[in-house]
């Protein structure tokens, strides 16, 4: 358990690292085809476009990586404190590119804002919000900046040089080829992309500064290895890895995704060794000829390598070679593998599943090489439940949805909401938010699970429709609207829909500057109009950082954490129109419908609120109604 434990930090550090490069990686290629084409020792050497260079690598993509930390921490207010802070290290050591300053300074100046909002939250007079914000967010981004340039600029310029000396004393050593046997199976296990952009872009592009080109930006990214292994498979393969393993190779090889190889490598743990000695011969390679890029390869496709290569000496021939070097080496090995194992069963499922469980989260291409999903699909569904934190805001409103879809479908399917602690054994899919699939799979590891992005407007759910009718055989629309009835839980009772959504609490017009702004406002509503107690309001904020209550349609829902049910006085809602948007972990909400439910009182409008939102074009009529009784004129139109 303590190692999971590790293992688990160390991932999610690795995947912070690569976090806050990824995003920016458009701007790097930017850099680098710009420094490839006109410095003077480019394709065009054109002395005025060669003064973007400097300016580009100096302020441009050190701003950009500080900024994408502390976006990562404390959304847009994080991400602007965030650069006023790396702007402090860039000048603080003007002579190095401060990439692994922004990696510091970014994610910390965003991380003290953020506690600093905690601080004085619910603590500032009405209308003063803005001015507190605004002047808070300057003064200590001003400190942090100062701070940076006195102290923490200088101190990273020492490390930074000092990382670039050992990568140097590693080449002249001839030992950077040994860096294969950490690097290749780590990026396959857990760390994928987090060491390529979290530790080696950052010190090759110092060296670039000083080198013209870095061989650090091929140590993950060449397809060599990968490559070599799918070509064994395509020869000397069985069953569906060998039928899969053309396609994953021409996506691994032309598009740069080279985690659609690790599932190959999984199967059969000897493949470790083709990967290492494939890296390390390419790397070798490298450093014998001269090869290394201006900028990072990403995706690690051979065009992108091409891309980004120096045009000046042997860079060519030195990076297609390691590449083809690496391939070679790799195919060898794995053919050997392959023809001496014992095991005829390769089962690339198997393999795939055991690779997400380590990294985490799902595979973005494991569709391509597996039929795409992570148990059966029983032949006769009867039970789907979705489930969320608290069971009463976004699973309700995506049951509602699929509930409509059901019925309009003719299939006898019950279909239900609850909270995951509370979901039932005798379900048979559930389907929750990406962020909570694994506590439900914990939960109930064997049913089927299917994880969707937001509960509004996913295509996943025709997908399951259409599974659903091509197992049907006969249609029963009696049972259907039984348990169309029965999920929507308790039947109102003392409540009318009149008193759960009253125009006195629908808001309109208004601008909020954080999400944690607009859900404090919106929980208040609640407490005035009496539906929750005061402690309900922290319960939402508490929800709020489990997983974002954003559920597609420009449409919110924030409401309390399951334990907070109790605070719940009865149902009802609070509606803010917001018509410019409020931030919610990088999507924008214009309809924020605050949400106490108890006894299953609300689960009724909350339909109908669902109902209507999974059309776009409703939303934007609310957004830009004039008047509360003019939206909710439209909420009760369905």
């Amino acid at each position: 358990m303590e190692q999971s434990t590790v293992k688990v930090k160390i991932q999610k550090f690795g995947n912070f690292l690569s976090s806050m490069v990824l995003p920016n990686i458009g701007a790097f290629i930017a850099w680098g085809l710009i420094t490839a084409l006109f410095i003077p020792t480019g394709f065009f050497p054109n002395e005025s476009l060669a003064k973007l260079v400097g300016p580009m690598v100096s302020y441009l993509l050190p701003l950009l990586i500080g900024y994408t930390g502390g976006k990562l921490v404390h959304d847009q207010r994080g991400g602007v404190v965030g650069a006023i802070a790396t702007m402090g290290v860039i000048v603080g050591a003007p002579d190095t590119p401060m990439f692994l300053g922004a990696m510091v300074m970014g994610p910390l100046g965003a991380y003290l804002m953020k506690k600093f909002d905690k601080l004085i939250e619910g603590k500032v007079r009405a209308g003063f919000e803005m001015l507190v914000n605004n002047f808070s967010a300057g003064i200590l981004g001003g400190i942090l900046a100062i701070l940076a340039f006195l102290g923490v600029g200088p101190a990273v310029d020492w490390f930074t040089n000092l990382l670039v000396q050992g990568v140097d004393w590693l080449v002249g050593a001839g030992l950077l080829p040994l860096t294969s046997i950490l690097i290749e199976p780590a990026k396959i296990l857990f760390l994928n992309n987090a060491i390529n952009h979290g530790v080696l872009s950052p010190i090759g592009l110092e060296q670039v500064q000083h080198a013209g080109k870095s061989v650090l930006f091929l140590l993950e990214a060449n397809p060599g290895p990968g490559l070599g292994v799918l070509l064994a498979f395509m020869l000397f393969g069985k069953g569906t890895a060998k039928q899969s393993a053309p396609g994953a190779a021409i996506i691994h090889f032309l598009g740069g995704i080279h985690e659609i190889y690790f599932p190959y490598v999984l199967m059969k743990p000897m493949l470790f060794f083709s990967v290492i000695l494939g890296g390390m011969s390419g790397v070798f390679t490298l450093v014998m000829l001269g090869g290394g890029l201006v900028s990072p390869a990403s995706p690690g496709s051979i065009i992108a390598i091409a891309a980004v290569t120096p045009p000046e000496g042997m860079a060519y021939v030195a990076n297609f070679a390691a590449v083809i070097v690496a391939a070679v080496v790799s195919f060898i090995v794995s053919a050997i593998v392959l023809k001496s194992s014992k095991n005829q069963d390769e089962n690339i499922e198997e393999a795939t599943k055991k690779m997400q469980e380590m990294k985490g989260k799902k595979s973005s291409v494991a569709g391509q090489i597996t039929s795409g999903s992570e148990g059966k699909l029983p032949e006769e569904v009867n039970k789907i439940v979705f489930a969320c934190d608290a069971g009463m805001g976004s699973s309700a409103m995506g049951a509602s949805l699929l509930r409509k879809k059901v019925k309009e479908a003719g299939l006898d399917v019950f279909v239900t909401n609850t909270s995951i602690s509370n979901l039932p054994n005798d379900a048979q899919v559930v389907i929750t938010q990406e962020e909570l699939t694994p506590r439900a799979k914990s939960k109930l590891p064997n049913v089927y699970h299917i994880s969707v992005d937001n509960f509004l407007s996913s295509p996943e759910y025709d997908k399951l429709i259409g599974s659903l009718q091509n197992g049907i055989t006969e249609e029963q629309d009696e049972l259907v609207e039984t348990a169309e009835t029965e999920a929507v839980g308790t039947e109102p009772q003392g409540d009318h829909d009149d008193d759960l959504l009253l125009e006195e609490n629908i808001f309109m017009g208004m601008e909020f500057a954080t999400k944690e702004e607009a859900i404090r406002f919106a929980g208040e509503a609640l407490v005035k109009a009496g539906y929750v107690e005061e402690s309900y309001v922290d319960a939402m904020m508490e929800r709020e950082e489990i997983t974002s209550t954003y559920m597609g349609n420009n449409v919110a829902i924030p409401h309390g954490t399951e334990d907070a049910k109790k605070a719940v006085i009865k149902s009802g809602f609070s509606v803010i129109q917001v018509p410019n948007g409020v931030e919610f972990n990088g999507e924008k909400a214009k309809l924020i419908f605050a949400i106490a439910g108890k006894d299953g009182t609300h689960l009724e409008i909350l339909s109908s609120i669902a109902v209507i939102c999974s059309e776009q074009e409703n939303v934007d009529k609310m957004v830009q109604a004039k008047t509360a009784k003019e939206l909710k004129d439209i909420l009760n139109s369905n």
